[in-house]
């Protein structure tokens, strides 16, 4: 495969003067695509023209050609890329009405623009060389197989990208990482999956190339060669979609299960759920350009019900959306599989959008696993990246669980780095994860937590205000100067040489009481015939007091506690949050919330602020998944005796130099 993208991408050495590198793509990739349908073509050629003299009607014709060739699409010029290349007078206009006589399903080099480029390429005198090189490799399925075309493409993208320093992830996975994940989708379904005959659909709404597509069509054959996939792909990238669309045309799938359109904007497949999902959506994407439609979708408790994520990143919403395209649970269920980066699993605090989203899934018990994946995996960057496996019908034994897996440590060091990625996983070290998943234990690389481990409280705690007032001549200047100087706020509209009065009848005294503060002041107000409204004595007591933990307590007027707002602090309470340190159970924690925020609070805030309380009106619900937190192993720090011995080294080596400086 190596030496076929390479020869591939020689031919972009045509190409150089006439086009940059970072527009190689615009007729390579075309090109290949018109060669692999081109060699596919080549046996039944003749056949389907003769039959296209026959019959007139396009949608009879391919009835024909696929009951009679068992190919999905046709064409009936008169021309191949051989015959192409032997009339060099006539070519451009020749490969034109080659491409025009698709059948109509095969709309792919449209999206390339491509009779521009033939244009263009005709003009520059590279056409002709084009096409040559093309019309002598052989990319029939019996020479390159689907998965290596697959990879061709893979490959083909990476250095385009790589020349036009732009970035190869977003067009596609790599495939060790979909082997992985494909895996792990199929592992609870590999029974039936080898039943005789057996249908089952697989939708990526984040279809790049295909190559997921591909990958699981590939897997679920070798499992049962009798088996049906049928494949469905929804892309929002042009190119990307022309290249998906021709590979699974060539599979023989059906072309209108692959579509052209932004997924989170506009579900083309809004009436269809699916067996199994897969998605590798982009990350930290903002969803802009999609949130009218997202943001009345939410509204009507569609597909984003559950809550928006930030506009700055769209993971979360393309993790709502395959969760709605799994087939019911009335209907046999559906899992799904998608790859994401670490801030779903902790963003946003809670009664956030991304904290509601994860309690749905959670709550729904739609998380059946979570695998952390070895950084440098992908091809353009080397963050740690996450694979979910969502299921709505777990086997009973994994009902009500999540399980976590650390497989950061299962890779194979890459001879050659490509881009950032310098690890894959390999079959082995699939089959390590697989089994860690399939065994389902609490030890080790593995963690089997309740959905309910994930939730917390978040409590809100006040202190009261205490204020004292010590008023001087300076700061009652200071005041009023800021007072008159203000052209918004309550006191915009005060006399300021009557408040400057009113105020310095109370210099001198310090008041540890904001209520005789209060008093003193009216009673001053009422002397100079002015009578302040509750805004402007408030802005008074807020802009003259001075926090004191020595003054009285501050009462509304119900007699209640007012809070400080600089006080004010937040406790996040575990559900299975228990006194002494210990893991509680979380379910009792979730049931029995006052009791389990009582206690905490008892035990954990009042001892240190004794006159803190809770606003309860404030008290929301939230769930994280600190992956991390649940693989870390304390490491004692070393012994000051072997820091020592290793300082002493370093010592000797040091004056051992010196002296050889010196000799």
């Amino acid at each position: 495969m190596s030496n076929l993208g390479n020869f591939v991408w020689s031919i972009a050495d045509q190409l150089r003067g006439v086009y940059r590198p970072n527009q190689y793509g615009s007729v390579i990739l075309p090109m290949t695509i018109l060669r692999r349908l081109d060699c596919i073509l080549g046996d039944s050629r003749d056949e389907v023209r003769a039959l296209a003299e026959q019959q007139k009607n396009s949608e009879l014709l391919a009835v024909m050609v696929k009951a009679k060739h068992g190919l999905n699409f046709y064409n009936t010029s008169r021309w191949d890329l051989k015959k192409l290349v032997a009339d060099p007078d006539g070519l451009a206009a020749n490969l034109v009405d080659y491409l025009s006589r698709f059948s109509s399903n095969i709309d792919v080099f449209e999206r390339f623009k491509f009779e521009n480029e033939i244009a263009n390429l005709d003009e520059k005198n590279r056409l002709l060389l084009v096409v040559k090189k093309f019309s002598e490799i052989d990319l029939h399925p019996d020479t390159v197989s689907n998965a290596e075309m697959g990879d061709l493409f893979e490959e083909l993208i990476r250095k385009f990208a790589e020349a036009s320093n732009e970035t190869a992830g977003e067009h596609f996975t790599p495939r060790d990482a979909i082997r992985l994940m494909v895996d792990l989708l199929f592992a609870e379904d590999t029974d039936s999956l080898r039943e005789p005959g057996i249908v089952r659909s697989i939708y990526d709404p984040t279809a790049g190339t295909g190559g997921m597509l591909s990958v699981a069509e590939d897997h679920l054959l070798d499992l049962n060669p009798d088996a049906r996939l049928a494949l469905f792909g929804q892309e929002i990238n042009d190119q990307s979609y022309a290249i998906c669309k021709s590979d699974m045309i060539a599979k023989g799938q059906d072309a209108t299960n692959v579509r052209l359109g932004d997924t989170l904007a506009n579900d083309l497949f809004y009436d269809r759920t699916f067996d199994f999902c897969l998605s590798n959506p982009p990350y930290g994407v903002d969803w802009k350009a999609s949130e009218p439609d997202v943001k009345a979708d939410h509204n009507r408790g569609d597909r984003f019900g559950a809550g928006l994520p930030k506009i700055g990143d769209g993971q979360m919403l393309f993790l709502q959306h395959i969760v709605s395209k799994m087939r019911p649970m009335h209907e046999g269920g559906g899992r799904a599989g998608i790859v994401l980066n670490g801030s779903p699993l902790f963003n946003g605090a809670a009664g956030s959008g991304e904290s509601e989203i994860r309690k749905h899934l959670l709550e729904s018990d739609l998380v059946d696993a979570i695998v952390a994946l070895p950084t440098n995996m992908f091809y353009n960057t080397g963050i740690s990246t996450y694979i979910w496996i969502l299921d709505n019908t777990k086997k009973p034994e994994r009902v009500g669980k999540v399980q976590l897996i650390d497989g950061s440590d299962f890779y194979t060091k890459m001879r050659k780095n490509l881009g950032d990625k310098s690890r894959e996983v390999s079959e082995s070290d699939r089959a390590k994860i697989a089994h860690l998943y399939q065994d389902f234990e609490n030890a080790g690389k593995s963690k089997v937590l309740a959905n309910t481990d994930f939730g917390y409280y978040t409590i809100t705690v006040e202190r009261p205000l205490r204020l004292r007032f010590d008023l001087t001549f300076e700061s009652v200047d200071a005041f009023v100067q800021e007072a008159d100087a203000s052209t918004r706020g309550p006191l915009f509209t005060v006399n300021p040489e009557t408040l400057r009065k009113v105020l310095t009848g109370l210099v001198g005294v310090t008041y540890m009481d904001r209520a005789e503060f209060l008093k003193d002041l009216s009673a001053q107000a009422k002397q100079h015939g002015v009578k302040y409204g509750a805004p402007q004595i408030k802005a008074i007591w807020t802009g003259l007091g001075v926090r004191d933990e020595n003054a009285v307590e501050c009462v509304d007027a119900k007699g209640n506690f007012e809070p400080d707002v600089s006080l004010r602090d937040s406790e996040n309470i575990p559900f299975g949050w228990a006194e002494g340190g210990e893991d509680g159970d979380s379910e009792w924690g979730r049931d029995n919330r006052d009791a389990l925020v009582k206690t905490y609070f008892e035990v954990e805030v009042k001892p240190h602020v004794p006159d803190a309380w809770i606003d309860e009106s404030k008290t929301k619900v939230g769930y994280e998944i600190p992956f991390t937190r649940h693989f870390y192993v304390y490491e004692p720090p070393r012994s000051f005796d072997e820091i020592d011995a290793d300082l002493n080294v370093l010592v000797k080596e040091i004056i051992d130099l010196l002296q050889e400086v010196e000799a």
